[in-house]
């Protein structure tokens, strides 16, 4: 029992880690671009960027470590009720529009924000880009949110 809590937490902390920091990430960004202040646009991007990588990625390790432990060690099926295969579908989903969509925007935004910091002008290039990051993000989120879901419910 103590290897079945111990990946359960591991899971939950990852849950923790991952979606606060999809929220927070969100809500820093928004805000950074209202003020138009290049410097603290900048200053924004460079932390959501580091926060993606440095919070994001250890929740995904950990959610999937622990989820899939916890499993292991509880000889349960992964791959048999709806719930739990539909769960980790729109995790993947969601995962695929972080890496594939998300990720090279940021990376994007990061190399144009590098000279905000510095009395640099935001371009109208990463306005549009903070708005595709914007919309795919709550796009992105959407699934994680029914994941959260299916796995409180546990639908049958």
């Amino acid at each position: 029992m103590l290897a079945f809590n111990t990946f359960l937490f591991l899971h939950h902390a990852g849950v923790i880690l991952l979606v606060g920091n999809i929220t927070v990430t969100a809500v820093w960004k928004v805000f950074a671009n209202r003020t138009q202040d290049a410097r603290i646009i900048g200053f924004g991007q460079r932390l959501v960027t580091g926060t993606d990588f440095g919070l994001t990625v250890p929740g995904i390790a950990l959610t999937m470590l622990g989820g899939y432990g916890a499993a292991i060690v509880m000889d349960y099926p992964l791959f048999e009720d709806v719930w739990l295969v539909a769960s980790q579908v729109l995790f993947v989903a969601a995962g695929v529009i972080w890496l594939g969509i998300l990720v090279p925007i940021q990376v994007q935004q990061a190399r144009l924000a590098r000279g905000f910091e510095d009395g640099g002008t935001v371009t109208a290039e990463y306005r549009a880009l903070s708005r595709r990051w914007i919309t795919w993000g709550l796009i992105s989120t959407v699934p994680m949110v029914a994941v959260l879901v299916l796995m409180v419910v546990k639908p049958t």
